[in-house]
């Protein structure tokens, strides 16, 4: 399935653009290739040209006064088509050397933006950055009653698990799982852990080969059977065959709402060495007292707590080390819980997120 191709040729020109001189000097480029032109022009905004081709590919070309000028190239993708595209922009490059002679600052010729592709390579990081990964393959894409699921194959992560267009995790991604487990630092031998979320098996897979007494995994509602049979055929490298079966010699998997259960759990008395909170990340609203997020969040830091042991800890992830303002926010939660914590924080760079990651350490504060 082929896609619409967009290409940008941009320029910084050492000093103010000479508009008509520029257009003349490309007119002959798009003439040959057969493209019919119109222009506008303002007299204090510079020149708007657009060039169209009989194919329907067709050429927006802007020349700001202040020296700024863009190229946009929008055509249909195919082998052929690409290499003229190509060839196009090496003779307006070119020309427009020759034409700003030695006044050229700058020139920024981007990688084309493919659109509407039978593969989506374009996924945002938490921060609002747009990358483009390297997938060539739809491995799973199945719409559940809750959202819908992908997994993605990527030459450099391997199969990359994406739930409602959030990047999850990858097979590459085991700098996430060690570092929501403590980095290495704790001993989970014969101990009782409580992993809420983690429906990729990633947390349990790791814990399990350190001979814990019991793992318990509690996914929320909207993470449903369908992610986990997903991540049991697809993601193999990083469940290895814990989600095979739900029950096993040293844990469990509840496919079921973690709240009530982290209520019963309280009510019961039941506690744990470790709780692993795998299951959001920190918002990114700023507003913690409107938005349901966070006070689904505060709910699980408080029942959290309740089922965590005196001398335990708790483990999360937060988000991009760059929403200062969110993670500074959820530190204030931190001191609002119905009992008096500490924490630690550790900041890591997850290798499919493309970006540094904060993770969280919670624990109660010794009683007087």
């Amino acid at each position: 399935m082929a896609a619409a191709r967009h290409s940008t040729l941009d320029f910084m020109l050492g000093a103010k653009a000479d508009g008509e001189t520029i257009l003349k000097g490309l007119q002959s480029i798009f003439q040959e290739e057969g493209m019919t032109e119109s222009v506008h022009t303002w007299q204090d905004h510079g020149y708007l040209a657009t060039y169209i081709n009989k194919n329907g590919s067709f050429v927006n070309l802007r020349i700001y006064p202040h020296g700024l000028v863009l190229l946009d190239l929008q055509s249909y993708d195919c082998d052929t088509e690409g290499k003229e595209v190509d060839s196009l922009l090496d003779k307006v490059e070119e020309r427009m050397k020759e034409l700003s002679q030695d006044s050229t600052g700058r020139v920024k010729r981007l990688p084309p933006l493919v659109r509407g592709g039978a593969i989506d390579r374009y996924w945002p990081t938490a921060d609002g950055r747009l990358v483009e990964y390297d997938i060539d393959e739809v491995v799973y894409d199945e719409d559940s009653p809750y959202q819908n699921i992908k997994i993605l194959h990527s030459k450099q992560f391997g199969n990359i698990l994406i739930l409602n267009g959030d990047v999850n995790l990858a097979e590459s991604d085991l700098a996430y799982t060690r570092a929501i487990m403590g980095s290495g630092k704790e001993d989970y031998t014969g101990k009782d852990v409580l992993i809420l979320g983690g429906g990729d098996g990633g947390i349990l897979c790791e814990i399990v080969k350190l001979k814990p007494k019991m793992v318990t995994m509690v996914e929320i509602s909207f993470i449903d059977q369908m992610v986990i049979d997903g991540c049991k055929k697809y993601m193999r490298k990083t469940c290895g065959d814990v989600l095979d079966n739900l029950k096993g010699d040293c844990y469990q998997v509840l496919i079921e709402d973690c709240i009530p259960v982290l209520k019963r759990y309280a009510k019961e008395g039941r506690e744990f060495d470790y709780v692993i909170n795998d299951l959001t990340a920190v918002p990114i609203s700023t507003s913690p007292e409107e938005d349901s997020t966070w006070e689904f969040l505060r709910l699980i830091l408080d029942l959290s707590m309740k089922v965590l042991k005196q001398d335990g800890k708790y483990f999360t992830q937060g988000n991009c080390v760059n929403l200062t303002e969110a993670l500074s926010l959820y530190e204030e939660q931190l001191g609002r819980l119905y009992c008096p914590v500490d924490f630690s924080k550790e900041i890591i760079c997850v290798p499919s997120y493309l970006e540094l990651w904060v993770f969280y350490t919670v624990w109660k504060k010794a009683k007087p």
